[in-house]
């Protein structure tokens, strides 16, 4: 698949899923004057992950659009499932969108932007990318719908991936996108989202991890046994159901302890914590001066807080809530916005623990 247009900048390079978002983006780019490419990333192997290819493949032939598959299932198995694995049999929660998004679907569209000689990039993710005043940095924005924002998944993005991406759905809603689709015919105008995580059944991550997740203490906060857990990597912090342990008070788990094999539980209380750290800190321009006050996100679907942002040892981050926030969960990722506006995302990181740090 080669550039089919002298100019490389008004080429773009589009990451096709099969849904609804990527055909809109197709279209959007076409109706903006681009001629664009569609690149299909198979994550999974045969069998898996639905009838994305053939998606893809049905909207480029109805728009004209050249469109290939690129089968990354090695990389992925080794990059993002190995990770999800790890990462839960070590007692943390990750996020492997967000992992996702930089290693597999940006790095290589970048990569293959390039092979084909497109000067741009686009997905159709719900995000913007803006160009700071009276400079020429790159900034990360929410898209405009509010509940499909997926800036949080984004903050890996690096000034380089920005400076050629485009988002074209940045100022849609979801329900303008779907209407769009159908306006024109596309057959992806009424398909149902995609899952949460492609590779796993439903919410059911527990075969991935091969029964090496082994039985182990339930304790509460002040060390008395209350019972045994099925692994660590069945539990994630805030859970209240499935404990299996009697009370006659609601538990939550407030703690996990890897090196022991310890599942701590407490009240709800115990789940609050008013401060994190985090580590493999990205920032989509610079670091701001720190101390820094922030609207910070520590899973998806947080609503956001303010926060104040430190340094905290080599790299990392120490970030200090004025209120308590609920379950704040290593392996997650704690997502800074600017406090101006709300909207732009400064930087995030791998949350590695909550509690005082000194």
């Amino acid at each position: 698949m080669k550039c089919i247009q002298k100019d490389p900048d008004r080429t773009v390079l589009l990451g096709m899923s099969g849904g609804v978002d990527s055909a809109v983006a197709a279209l959007l780019l076409q109706e903006n004057g681009f001629s664009v490419l569609g690149m299909t990333m198979k994550y999974l192997p045969d069998g898996k992950g639905g009838s994305h290819y053939d998606d893809a493949a049905t909207v480029s032939r109805l728009l004209g659009i050249p469109h290939a598959a690129v089968n990354v299932t090695a990389e992925f198995e080794e990059k993002v499932i190995e990770n999800f694995r790890t990462e839960y049999l070590h007692g943390r929660t990750p996020n492997p969108c967000v992992l996702c998004n930089r290693l597999m679907k940006f790095d290589l569209l970048l990569e293959k932007m390039k092979e084909t000689g497109a000067g741009r990039i686009s997905t159709g993710h719900y995000a913007r990318v803006v160009q700071e005043h009276a400079s020429d940095r790159m900034l990360l924005q929410k898209g405009k719908d509010q509940k499909k924002d997926q800036s949080y998944f984004l903050y890996m993005l690096t000034q380089g991936i920005l400076k050629r991406t485009l988002f074209p759905l940045g100022d849609l809603t979801k329900k303008e996108v779907r209407k769009i689709a159908k306006t024109h015919g596309l057959p992806v105008s009424v398909k149902d989202e995609s899952q949460e995580i492609c590779f796993i059944e439903g919410k059911n991550y527990r075969p991935l991890l091969k029964g090496e997740s082994k039985p182990g203490p339930i304790v509460d906060c002040n060390g008395n046994n209350l019972g045994t857990h099925t692994g660590i990597a069945d539990y994630t912090l805030g859970q209240r159901r499935g404990l299996g342990i009697p009370a006659g008070r609601p538990l939550y788990v407030v703690r996990i302890i890897p090196e022991t094999n310890t599942i701590v539980v407490g009240e709800q209380k115990d789940a609050y914590h008013d401060e994190l750290v985090c580590e493999k800190v990205n920032w989509i321009a610079s670091p701001p001066p720190m101390p820094a006050s922030v609207h910070a996100k520590v899973r998806s679907l947080h609503p956001g807080a303010r926060a104040l942002l430190l340094p905290y040892g080599s790299g990392g981050i120490r970030l200090l809530f004025e209120e308590p926030q609920w379950a704040i969960t290593p392996g997650q990722s704690a997502v800074f916005y600017s406090a101006e506006d709300g909207k732009t995302v400064l930087g995030g990181g791998i949350i590695e623990s909550a509690g005082k740090h000194g």
